[in-house]
Parts: structure tokens; sequence; C-alpha cells
């Protein structure tokens, strides 16, 4: 008889406004990922520390180095092929880099493999999905080896932080729009076009139309950038024909990234929306050796309490290895304020709130001439969205926020007591949008979604002047925070705008020649 454990942090409860509509079939095939351990953790986390201290000293390790010494070790992989075996699952591919094994069988395989039982759910707002309750158990020897099952539950988990700007907005807002270029001048981005770099973008659905691009950079007089779609698990480029779904989030992150930086390449990496299908996307990203990009750009999330710790501690462990990698990774921080759009509560959005990412918080931005004249907390209210912004619940105060607070709308300052969201931001209000192209239709769109990718062209510029990573710059920013044009009015809901840092837009919106001398 073998002994099986419950794997810690794989508890799933019901989702609030979810019911099971039916069983699974036990013949339908499913892919199911094995998360494995880290070779040399202690080793890995005593490099992790220095490189949160913003230690000048420490290197990027080259992905090949990466792989060798703090992947999966080849007797962990070994013996999650031999449970696969004992149970009549096949391996798809291994990968000791990302520290996966992805496995395929059917429903009942699995089932009986980790002691789970799958139904269908129906869930009001993400619709149907295959799910599961209570904890996934393990045998003895993968006690320990496994750090997480992932893909079993495929309910979707991210939605795209963007929005396409009302036809009706309030009559006291001035609408103006902006094109990417206009405002990476307003921000003082260093001059380049990114040449040499490759910028990672991740996409949970949707896609984009080569025609559409072509037009868009043509109509800003800027090259086309290389674009190349990268498929992750049955994931592709499959435009919808609707810019009010994906589309709009996939055409908006590469037009902002290509506009700015031209002479870049775009990895656009597709893949499915659950928690397996990001994870392994970003991964794929990360430890990508063909296009290596050297920033990474997110505009998808969820609230941290809809995700399960195992998943969390995984997708943080990936950003982890970005870090060392000498990545940076971008993160929209939501765009329903303080609540970020769950229920009950305040609520920051993940990956954003993980503290290996520079999370991307949204302003409200007017323009006269060539420079700003005022810029503010992203708020048009509860229909229009306000930047995503708060303290983790899941992650601890990271070293190069210890001291700060988080202010509230009805005043008061409290010492954070886990980590900050966001940490920097950037023009976010559909009200003061981006000029975009999407499924043929010019439209104006914001959100924090468009944030991201701005700050991840800013920083393939100054990787492209530098011709090396700047890598993970939390430490380096939080340590000159006059890089950043401070925002100190409005709110985001429960958080208020102030001097230094605070909830709603972290450090500020960019002075991209100011953050380019920082790092």
């Amino acid at each position: 008889m073998v002994n099986k454990h419950p794997l810690p942090g794989s508890e799933r409860t019901v989702e609030q406004g979810s019911q099971v509509v039916g069983q699974c079939d036990p013949a339908e095939r499913i892919e199911v990922f094995v998360i494995l351990r880290r070779q040399q953790q202690a080793q890995f986390d005593a490099l992790m520390s220095q490189i949160e201290a913003g230690d000048p000293g420490v290197k990027p390790l080259s992905r090949e180095a990466l792989a060798k010494d703090y992947g999966a070790a080849p007797d962990d992989i070994a013996k999650v092929k031999a449970f696969a075996t004992a149970h009549g699952l096949s391996v798809v591919r291994e990968d000791p880099a990302a520290r996966s094994v992805l496995l395929c069988g059917t429903i009942a395989q699995f089932q009986s493999a980790f002691e789970v039982k799958l139904e269908h759910y129906q869930h009001h707002a993400t619709g149907q999905f295959r799910g599961r309750t209570g904890t996934i158990s393990v045998p003895d020897d993968l006690y320990g080896v496994v750090e997480a099952v992932l893909g079993l539950d495929n309910r979707p988990l991210a939605r795209p932080h963007f929005r396409i700007r009302p036809p009706f907005v309030p009559a006291r807002a001035q609408q103006v729009s902006f094109t990417p270029p206009q405002l990476a001048s307003l921000y003082q981005f260093p001059q380049g076009d990114g040449g040499g770099q490759c910028v990672g973008i991740i996409e949970l659905g949707g896609g984009y139309n080569t025609s559409d691009l072509k037009s868009y950079f043509a109509s800003l007089g800027v090259a086309s950038p290389t674009v190349k779609a990268v498929s992750v698990d049955q994931g592709s480029n499959q435009p919808s024909g609707d810019p009010n779904g994906p589309d709009g989030e996939v055409t908006l992150d590469i037009e902002i990234v290509g506009a700015i930086v031209p002479g870049a390449t775009i990895a656009v990496y597709f893949t499915q929306n659950s928690d397996a299908g990001f994870i392994d996307a970003v991964s794929s990203a990360v430890h990508d050796t063909t296009n290596q990009p050297s920033v990474i750009s997110i505009s998808w999330g969820g609230p941290e309490s809809i995700w399960t710790s195992q998943s969390l501690q995984a997708f943080n462990s990936v950003l982890q290895s970005a870090a060392a990698l000498g990545v940076t990774v971008c993160a929209a921080s939501g765009d329903s304020g303080s609540s970020d759009g769950a229920g009950g509560g305040d609520q920051v959005d993940f990956p954003a709130s993980s503290p290996y990412v520079l999370a991307c918080g949204g302003t409200s931005l007017t323009a006269s001439g060539t420079s700003i004249s005022h810029e503010v907390v992203w708020n048009d209210g509860a229909q229009g969205g306000a930047s995503g912004g708060g303290v983790s619940q899941a992650f601890p105060v990271p070293v190069w926020q210890q001291g700060l607070s988080a202010t509230a709308t009805h005043g008061g300052k409290t010492a954070l007591s886990g980590r900050g969201v966001p940490d920097v931001a950037g023009d976010a209000s559909p009200v003061t949008g981006y000029d975009v192209l999407i499924d043929g239709t010019q439209t104006v769109v914001g959100g924090t979604s468009a944030v991201a990718p701005l700050w991840a062209a800013l920083i393939a510029r100054i990787n492209a002047a530098k011709g090396q990573p700047a890598g993970f710059i939390n430490p380096k920013l939080y340590k000159t925070p006059g890089v950043c044009n401070d925002i100190t009015q409005g709110n985001n809901g429960s958080f208020a705008a102030a001097a230094g840092w605070d909830a709603c837009t972290g450090l500020g919106s960019p002075n991209g020649q100011k953050v380019a001398a920082a790092l």
C-alpha cells in the first residue's frame, strides 16, 4: 500500500457563484504539469537575497547555468516518470530548466494518480470549466519533491487589464489621446529603437492581425518591428475579430512596444487562460533560449485570493528565475482600484503582487505642448476603472520596501504589512488613453495593460543603449525614487496618493532619462 500525502497549498474550495453541472468524461485525455523543487535551493535563496538587496556585484546567470545549478534534479524527474508509468500516464515532455514534467492521460487515470475528483463547473462570470475541490495527494517518494500539480483544474484565473474608451465620457473630462511615441517623449524616454533586444509579451487568448500592425506602424511613421507568435500548450495567435475581446489586449501590447522600440523583436507567447497555461507561458518566455527576451510584459492577472498557494508559489518561483537571469518582468496592477474587482474588501492583483515583478499602476495625464502639465491617480469611477494597488496578503514586505507605509483615502498612514503594489505608474485612463488600431478599428484604449508594455519598452531602450540587461530593477528604483514623477493627487478607492511611494501609483510615472541613469 502506497502512502499518500496532501500536497501543501493545493486546497481548493468551490468558488462563490459556481456550481457543479456534470461529471467529466473519464476517457477524456488531458495534460497536467508536475512542478518540481529546485536543486540547491539554499544556494539559490542566498543569490536571491543579494539580487533583492541590489548588490551590484551580482551578474545575471546564463540560461544554461540556471538550468544546470538550479533546475530540477535528474533523480527527481526520474521519480515523476516512474510514478507516471505506474499510473498509465505518458510523459509529453520534461524540462529540467523550468523544473516541469508534462504528463498526459485520461481523466480517470489522473483522478486515481492524484486522488482527486474532477467535475464540470459553471460560473456566472467565467463560464464552464473543469474543477476540483479539496487537496491533491502525492505518494511518499514525491512528497517534498513535487511543488505543484497544475492543469487538473482549467478555470480561467486571469483577465486582461485594458479598457476601451466608452463612447460617452463625463462632461467634466476633456478627452485627449496619445500615440505611444508621444508618451515616450512626454516621459522623456532616452533615444533609441531597442535594436538587438527581444521583448516577450504574454497573452492568454485572442490574437493580432499583421495587416493591423503594418497599417498602425506606417501611420506613425515608424518601421514595423519583427513580431513572432510563440505557441505554448495549444495556444496560438487566433484573432477573434472582436476589438473588445482579448484581441484588444494582444494588439495594444504589441503596438505600444513596437511603436517605441521598432528595432526590437517582439515574441508573443500565446497560451490557455488557466493557472497551468499562464505559468507555463511565463516560464517558456523566461527560459526561451531562441528569442531570449530581456524584458517580459504581462497585462493579465486576477485577485490574489482566487489563486491556490501552490500556483502562487510556482508562478513566483518562475519570476525568481527571471530575476536571476537578469530578465525584467513588468506586470499590470489591475483596473478595478483597491478592490481589484473582488467581492469584499481590498485585494491586489497577481502576478503584479509578486516581489519579483515591476508592478505598473495607472495615472490620468494632461499635457501641454511637449510637457506634462498635470498627472493624477487614474480613477474614472466605478464604471470607468481605477489604478489597482494596495497591500499583498500573500507576500511579505520586500527588503526594498521596508519602512514604507500606505496612505488611506480617509486619512492616516499604515506601515506596510506585505508587499506594496504598484511600484511605478504611467498613463492609463481611457479618457487620456492610447491611439491604437484593433481588428481594423481605430480606437482609444487605457488600462494598466498599457503601462506594462510602456515600461517594458523603456527598459528595452535602456538595455539596448547599455548593451546589457537592467535585470531586476526594483531595488535600484527604490534607492533613487526621484527618477519618477511623484503623483500626489487622487485615490484608487481605499488608498490615496501621497508624497513618495503610495499604493495607487507606487513611486510615480517615469522620467525615462533619469530611470536610465539610475539603472
